[in-house]
């Protein structure tokens, strides 16, 4: 691994990590705060994003190894490093495509602790057995149980485009979770981690007690790394980044706060950076979509488009009442408490006299790997096959090639299946939405329905020499001549007149039967 020192990249297990003498951004200030108390506590994050490393480490804190911990904020403050029975459960290791796989992981797990405490007579269910075992190691120790189950909801979350096995699988979770509520004579401590607050899951509704610090302020860099421990923690790295990238230390640093930081879990809260992709820009000394590569949000995206949601809006910020960003119900078709929750939004402000946050894209990382998958769902065929060439779209657009880039364009609505597209969806928004992906993606400014004191203009994209100004109309509806008539009627290029790129207005007229892009006028 070309990196100044050893970098903890793919690494989850705390012990593992102090072991090897991998570096290591202290956060054992928060094992101790959160111990202190008997409270069940929940922490939703993104993936990725250091929930499996902060379990392991109360998972080493519970067992008292006292020595993995010299050197650390923790250790100036416990005194006791007792010991207790630990339960911990990480649902990390399967993709749960149905009921039977979720059984069998539990089984795998239970069994593993059953054995260990020379548990006979097994019952068959999971929730009586989970909480057989709890009681039987608390009666055994003499001390209660610590419970730390890592990724509760991956079950749920891969499962949502499968209602019928989804809701298989919460009925299963229902009873296992609720174990947690009878057995509460027999427990320590209780941690949860997930990405999604999953309302109808038993835990949250029947554990009255249950602590959510998922938008708490004091937990608010309880996961992740702030630009201050970025700072703190990594000059060496970002060093080293930047002599391979032949960029300076401030260039280096720019390039990883537009990528990588912008999230933000509470009110109040420092910007927080994607640990993961950190690790792996300083791991390989290259800028890289790390986080997304990951993983596909395929059902967010076949979903957006079902709904036919104007995804114009997240580059906008779309704002939410605050009771609901961490209140996902199944049969709520609102995907932006998921999107929030997922990593793919965060908040951007706090509008306080409505109770509302606003949410946007976090950094250039997460909007354009989520825009990127969106486009293909919309289009339904993949980008780089067909008649469209994207490099000879941009090099007619940045050459002001005007004909020729209308008429790549419609060649590339051309190939659209759009018999799998529903009827009704097929309107001038949805034209103004892969409009809006193409040109995002390309890496252009695109700027849709601006607005100004006479209107909203569509779409405005601005290259080194032009600005154009787009108007769509349907010719269900109208014409060319009607959108470019509505750009000089409304005033729609004026914002634009003291730039000193040249300003070029067009009309577009998508047609309703020949589904494309049907005729345009240039002024």
């Amino acid at each position: 691994m070309n990196t100044v020192r050893k970098l903890p990249v793919g690494i989850q297990d705390f012990e593992k990590l102090r072991k090897e003498n991998c570096l290591y951004v202290d956060k054992t200030q928060y094992v101790y705060q959160l111990t202190q108390t008997v409270c069940p506590y929940f922490l939703a994050r993104p993936r990725r994003f250091g929930k499996s490393l902060f379990l392991s480490t109360l998972k080493a804190y519970f067992e008292g190894k006292k020595e993995l911990f010299e050197g650390l904020k923790i250790a100036g403050l416990e005194k006791e490093w007792a010991q207790y029975p630990v339960i911990y459960l990480d649902f990390n290791k399967s993709e749960y495509s149905d009921v039977q796989t979720l059984e069998m992981v539990l089984d795998a797990m239970l069994e593993k602790y059953e054995n260990e405490y020379g548990m006979q007579n097994i019952a068959a269910k999971p929730s009586i057995r989970f909480d057989n075992l709890i009681a039987e190691m608390h009666r055994k120790t003499g001390r209660k149980v610590a419970v730390l189950i890592d990724e509760y909801d991956k079950s749920l979350i891969n499962t949502m485009h499968k209602p019928d096995v989804n809701g298989e699988i919460r009925d299963v979770l229902k009873g296992f979770y609720g174990v947690l509520k009878g057995a509460d004579a027999h427990l320590r401590f209780v941690f949860l981690t997930g990405v999604t607050k999953f309302s109808k899951v038993s835990i949250f509704s029947d554990l009255n007690q249950l602590v959510d610090i998922s938008m708490n302020e004091n937990f608010a860099e309880i996961c992740g790394i702030s630009e201050a421990e970025l700072l703190q923690n990594f000059q060496p790295e970002i060093q080293a980044l930047a002599a391979r990238r032949k960029m300076s230390c401030d260039e280096a640093f720019a390039q990883l706060k537009k990528l990588y930081d912008g999230y933000h879990f509470a009110k109040d809260s420092a910007d927080i950076y994607n640990p993961f992709s950190l690790l792996n820009t300083f791991g390989n000394l290259d800028f890289a979509n790390y986080w997304f590569a990951t993983g596909t949000p395929t059902f967010l995206t076949k979903t957006l488009r079902n709904q036919n949601y104007d995804i114009r809006k997240f580059n906008d910020d779309v704002q939410i009442a605050a009771n609901s960003v961490m209140d996902y119900r199944f049969e709520n078709q609102n995907l932006v408490p998921l999107l929030y929750q997922s990593g793919y939004l965060t908040i951007k402000s706090y509008e306080r006299d409505e109770d509302a946050y606003v949410l946007g894209f976090p950094n250039e990382e997460v909007k354009y790997g989520f825009l990127n998958e969106l486009l293909p769902a919309y289009v339904l065929t993949p980008v780089a096959t067909g008649k469209f060439s994207i490099i000879e779209f941009l090099r007619q657009l940045k050459g002001g090639d005007i004909d020729g880039f209308m008429t790549s364009l419609k060649a590339f609505f051309a190939d659209i299946p759009y018999d799998d597209i529903k009827e009704k969806h097929r309107d001038e928004q949805y034209y103004q939405h892969v409009f809006y992906l193409l040109f995002t993606l390309m890496g252009q400014f695109v700027q849709t329905e601006v607005k100004s004191n006479k209107g909203r203009t569509d779409a405005v994209v601005k290259t080194a020499g032009s600005i154009y100004v787009f108007e769509f109309k349907m010719d269900s509806n109208a014409t060319a001549e009607d959108a470019l008539a509505q750009i000089n009627s409304k005033d729609y290029a004026i914002p634009y007149s003291a730039d000193h790129r040249k300003t070029v207005k067009i009309g577009v007229e998508f047609s309703q039967t020949e589904k494309g892009v049907k005729r345009w006028l240039i002024e």
